[in-house]
């Protein structure tokens, strides 16, 4: 540890100590010679470098020979220039004005703005987003919350969004919108690089895996009109570009090192490079600590290739491999009298979850002409989830060291997902329309029954030991999906564009398998013991249907969608045998409509806002009930609650100081502030009491503001997020239940700083969460990591070093 702090301290003072070589200049439209202003500069590796004035005037310091600098301007070409310490220090460059009228937009360099959030463009990397509400969140290494994955922190600047904040690693991304679960954001399609990587996108579509932040250039979003390109979810897509391989440089390296409170270290290193055709990105993330709870100790790997092959400027083959896996303990969740004593008490030592996950992808774009563009995308999944652990309804019951119960997860599927974008004229009016399909296969397996007396992470059934064990079930679930799609482009005039859709889903699912009918007396005698076969199968085709509307005027961006979604259940809703509830049986997908409207605008980069209202009307909602049986038990049943309207206003604002005052570009000052408020009700319900009442985790108003306060190359941050409280059953329960899994979830605020120093190559991060150290939950959780609440991380805070060599 001395030689490595030896290390870092010799890297700091070389960067202090270079000469000072500054490189200006003007840049200028190669049609008029008119300055162009705002004009943004990077390196290579994505890092913001300077940025022009209104006289198009840039300066910046050049430390290094043969530094390529990249030139970005919306409406022109970017353009690259190479510099080095001996040139000529005054520089006129003219850019070239693009000549596109309609084109898919592939910029070399990940665009970047003066704010962290833009949207996505009309037609870009394959995508419509045109009349869609759409969401670009820009990653940059000065974003305290990239080493820990932290949603608070990355997410910030999205509306709307509701947080299960479980870990302080960010091991799953929980997050939901619009009164849909954050559950291991199941409620979205979750993609990266524009492919799927939960288990099964239908089946099983929670996300175990989250791509490492250090190694995305942005996360794309696109709310419930998603459903039509991306699969039907409510919640719309999700998707995690990663970082580009460096240009036109053999060997880049990045090492960044995180070390923070309970004993938490992160490792990133990333390698990478390219020539001529070929190009790489290697990355490998190791992450471990020991939690801010007793019985919370986690480690983590994740591991990724990413190999190109440009046969051509038109014709590219890409291949990816994501390896990652993670152990980690589960301090189980606690009552509410356990956590007014104490938030982060644990009486359960021998609960384990273990996630293996493995996905291969290859994908082929191909512009055939000026006019249509292709791409093609081959994924293979093969993942394992365990859980194990001793779980009881009365989460304050200690742990009688009996055999645990053990869950394993086994899913293996592949896809095969093409798209095709033509531009055409319709009547001397500019067209497009994008055209795809997908076919996906999976072949899933589930096991419940008893697992060892001992206390480690023994994922071993123990059939044999334990015959009697009530919880036992088998499953398999065999499912097929053929689905095809289609959206067009009408360009009415420069203004005014329609755009409709459609897509076509055929589902069959199956499930095959067994569970175990045990009945013990009170001394634990075999009373009855059967063996339940069953066997269904599901076959579903329909019709999903939509339509956008984009109206610009004087700049002003208006759009407006309806869309309509589906969400089937899920085959873990219907083996898993849990203590805190139980399922019914006659479980009925749900689906609706989703309704967008909106207004955005960028001014000059000193001002921009996107405020939008949007309405859900959601059909045989899944929730829970609290439900008396004969024996006079109460428990929660999960089932088709009835029907919701979810409607609301989100509104999302960013104010750029600095532009506005005129001020020096050394000078950083933006202020960004977002709030939404929405209002959710039952309209119709089979169960008494439901109707009138407002749906289960949706916070009525969600208000989170920061700021970033910069001088050349340090950059102070200050982000507040305010979340009011909210239901977690349809019977709107303000107290708990033994289990703990329903009661009202308590409004919440919180605060975090962060301050970073870039030294060129060197960077140093420092980032306190939660200064105000305030106790607060933010789920019930009605399986893992609970039952019970989960108690969300105090005070704690991180340091992080960066080097790129």
């Amino acid at each position: 540890m001395r030689n490595f702090n030896l290390f870092y301290c010799f890297l700091f003072f070389k960067e202090i100590i270079l000469a000072q070589n500054f490189i200006q200049g003007n840049v200028y439209s190669n049609i008029d010679s008119f300055p162009i202003e705002n004009v943004l500069l990077f390196d290579s590796n994505s890092n913001f470098i300077s940025k022009t004035d209104k006289n198009g005037y840039f300066i910046f310091n050049l430390i290094e020979n043969n530094k390529l600098i990249y030139f970005q301007s919306d409406n022109y070409l970017i353009e690259k220039i190479k510099f080095n310490i001996r040139d000529s220090l005054n520089y006129s460059i003219f850019l070239k004005r693009r000549s596109y009228e309609i084109d898919q937009i592939n910029l070399e360099l990940t665009t970047k703005f003066d704010f962290n959030i833009r949207k996505l463009y009309d037609v870009e990397n394959m995508i419509i987003s045109l009349g869609k509400k759409s969401e670009v969140i820009l990653i940059s290494d000065f974003n305290p919350g990239t080493p820990t994955n932290n949603p608070r922190q990355i997410f910030n600047q999205i509306p709307g969004l509701n947080i299960f904040e479980n870990d302080e690693a960010g091991l799953q991304l929980n997050i939901g919108v619009r009164g849909l679960s954050p559950s291991r954001s199941s409620n979205f399609n979750t993609r990266q690089n524009n492919y799927e990587i939960s288990a099964d996108p239908l089946g099983y579509p929670e996300s175990y895996y989250t791509p490492p932040l250090e190694a995305l250039s942005e996360i794309q979003i696109i709310r419930g009109a998603g459903a039509l390109q991306y699969g039907s979810q409510f919640g719309g897509m999700i998707n995690f570009i990663f970082k580009n391989p460096t240009i036109n440089k053999k060997f880049d390296l990045v090492s960044r090192n995180s070390y923070g409170s309970n004993n938490l270290f992160t490792n990133f290193l990333s390698i990478s490079g390219g020539k001529e055709k070929f190009q790489y990105y290697i990355f490998n993330n190791y992450k471990i600590g020991d939690g801010f709870r007793d019985n919370s100790g986690f480690e983590s790997n994740n591991f990724f290739t990413k190999f190109i092959y440009s046969f051509n400027n038109k014709t590219k083959l890409s291949s990816e491999i994501t390896l990652f896996n993670y152990l980690s303990q589960q301090a189980g969740g606690v009552s509410d009298y356990m956590f007014a004593n104490d938030p982060f008490q644990s009486i359960r030592e021998r609960n384990w979850f273990g996630v293996n996950w493995l996905i291969i992808n290859s994908s082929f774009k191909k512009e055939i002409n000026n006019k249509i563009s292709l791409e093609i995308n081959f994924s293979r999944l093969v993942a394992q989830r365990n859980a194990i652990g001793f779980r009881s309804n009365r989460v304050d019951q200690f742990d009688s060291n009996e055999e645990r119960d053990l869950i394993k997860g086994n899913f293996k599927n592949f896809s095969l997902e093409s798209k095709l974008i033509k531009r055409y004229k319709l009547k001397n009016n500019n067209a497009l329309f994008l055209i795809g399909g997908k076919y996906f296969k999976s072949n899933n397996f589930t096991k419940q029954g008893p697992g060892s007396e001992g206390y480690g992470a023994d994922f071993r059934f123990f059939t044999n030991e334990f015959p009697y064990y009530p919880n036992q079930s088998s499953y398999r679930y065999p499912n097929l999906n053929y689905s095809f799609f289609l959206e067009n482009i009408f360009y009415i005039n420069d203004k005014f564009s329609i755009i409709p859709g459609f897509r076509y889903e055929n589902i069959k699912t199956e499930s095959i398998g067994k569970y175990k009918n045990i009945i013990l007396d009170a001394a634990n005698n075999v009373i009855y013991d059967e063996t339940v076969f069953n066997n269904e199968q599901n076959l579903r085709n329909f019709l999903l249907s939509g339509i956008g509307i984009s109206y610009k005027l004087n700049k002003i961006d208006f759009y407006f969608n309806v869309t309509q979604n589906y969400r089937s259940v899920t085959f873990n809703d219907m083996s898993v045998v849990n203590p805190s509830f139980i399922i019914d049986p006659n479980l009925k997908d749900e689906s609706g409509r989703s309704i967008d409207f909106g207004v955005r605008k960028n001014i000059n980069n000193i001002l921009s806002y996107d405020i939008s209202v949007f309405m859900i009307n959601y059909n045989d909602r899944i929730g829970f009930i609290q439900t008396t049986f004969d024996d006079y038990t109460i428990k929660n049943k999960k089932t088709n609650v009835g029907n919701a309207l979810i409607k609301g206003i989100e509104s999302n604002i960013q104010l750029d100081i600095k532009n506005f005052l005129n001020f020096d570009n050394k000078y950083t000052f933006t202020i960004f502030s977002n709030y939404s408020n929405i209002d959710s009700k039952y309209k119709k319900s089979p169960v008494n009491g439901i109707t009138g009442n407002s749906l289960e985790f949706v916070p009525k108003n969600i208000f989170r503001t920061g700021s970033t306060l910069g001088y050349k190359s340090i950059f102070l941050t200050v982000n507040f997020s305010y979340v009011s409280s909210q239901f977690t059953d349809a019977t709107n329960s303000i107290e708990s239940n033994l289990s703990g899994v329903v009661g009202l979830i308590p409004n919440y605020s919180v605060m975090d700083i962060s301050i970073c120093k870039n030294f060129g190559k060197f960077k140093i991060l420092y980032a306190l969460n939660n200064v105000l150290d305030n106790y607060y939950f933010t789920n019930r959780a009605s399986g893992y990591p609970g039952p019970g609440i989960i108690p969300s991380i105090n005070r704690n805070s991180m340091l992080n070093f960066q080097y790129n060599f």
